[in-house]
């Protein structure tokens, strides 16, 4: 790229702001241009907004210590500081879908890490590898808002980003029915353990709305493009209970699966050792070198070795065997912060400039 392209992080004080900001520290194509978020830190310097709240595990990068944090809501003023915008805000849905649409109003891009506009049919829900295709509806949806510029693009939730990839990569079988047991990192709900003593040797069996979007979020990325509008597939049927467990990044998922066209292990392993997944989302700053990896080993993948598997961005499968109940079952793992929340989201950003849908403001 000839220049970077300026990027606002809204929700910059946040688990997943701060995640944001390690990320595009020294990234090649984005430099963060502002960091925004509630009017109580508007105003203070970064390091004094986030005093006693920096819950990575590394320190704070010196070049945003000093930076100050403006008010997440002033859209005016932060629209003319930045060509688009990482969205990790925490508001109430409908307060985040207004602030999202009023971001994509004024002509800035919105890369979402909230919920609020998942289920807008024309509003791309990218993992870029499998979905990638479904960014063709921003044309529709900027025709919607009444923008040439702007438009907003979301990020799954969390859950599925263990079981969809590898899912998809059997689609060939036609799964029928599946059941995905997540195990789910604290790092999902924005805690780090000093501020979660409740799961210190405790699993918690509730993870709130979680087991809605890991049932349904599927079927969006799964589903096709029509008239400008994405249509959610109606098929597999999928069952999901999610749990929170005592680990501080990563979701495990123990799925379990019936398939109409039964395959036997060896074109399973086949299909997953050599899934091919959209070209257009290789290579880019943040793609892993290898999207998913089969490990042989009888105890693999495990959280704390694997989670960080391609940088946090690709995704370790085991286990594969067959069921007396269901065809097959499996585990598969993904780190919940990279590939299932900034990550993600930055791919997305990366994916957007490489199919010329996300690109600098004119001067």
């Amino acid at each position: 790229m000839k220049q970077k392209l300026r990027v606002g992080i809204i929700g910059a004080t946040g688990m997943v702001g701060q995640r944001f900001l390690l990320l595009l520290e020294n990234h090649p194509w984005f430099e963060v241009a502002v960091l925004a978020a509630s009017k109580q830190s508007a105003g203070k310097p970064y390091e004094e907004a986030i005093k006693g709240r920096w819950k990575m595990s590394v320190p704070i990068p010196e070049k945003y210590k000093q930076m100050m944090i403006e008010d997440g809501e002033q859209i005016d003023l932060i629209s003319q500081k930045v060509d688009f915008i990482f969205c990790a805000i925490s508001l109430d849905k409908a307060a985040t879908k207004a602030l999202e649409e009023a971001y994509a109003k004024a002509e800035i891009p919105v890369i979402s890490n909230n919920s609020a506009n998942r289920y807008v049919d024309d509003v791309p829900m990218l993992i870029p590898e499998i979905n990638g295709h479904h960014i063709s509806v921003i044309d529709s949806q900027r025709k919607r808002l009444g923008t040439k510029r702007g438009f907003i693009v979301v990020k799954p939730n969390c859950s599925i980003q263990s079981y969809v990839p590898p899912l998809s990569a059997l689609m060939t079988f036609e799964p029928e029915t599946i059941l995905a047991c997540t195990y789910q990192a604290i790092s999902g709900s924005g805690k780090s353990f000093k501020e979660c003593p409740e799961i210190l040797d405790n699993v918690i069996p509730f993870i709130p709305g979680e087991e809605e979007k890991s049932e349904q979020e599927p079927h969006k990325i799964w589903g096709s493009v029509q008239n400008g509008k994405i249509v959610n597939s109606n098929s597999p049927l999928i069952t999901t209970q999610c749990l929170r467990v005592p680990v501080s990044d990563g979701h495990l998922a123990a799925v379990y699966v019936n398939f109409k066209k039964k395959p036997t292990k060896e074109e399973i392993l086949e299909a997953l050792n050599h899934y091919e997944f959209n070209p257009l989302a290789q290579n880019l700053p943040s793609s892993p070198e290898k999207f998913l990896c089969y490990m042989e080993e009888e105890n693999r993948p495990q959280t704390k070795l694997d989670r960080n598997f391609g940088k946090g961005m690709g995704i370790t499968i085991g286990r594969l065997r067959a069921d007396t109940v269901f065809d097959y079952k499996f585990v598969c793992l993904s780190h919940n912060t990279l590939r299932g929340a900034a990550g993600g989201g930055v791919l997305s950003a990366e994916y957007l400039v490489a199919t010329g849908y996300l690109f600098a403001k004119p001067l």
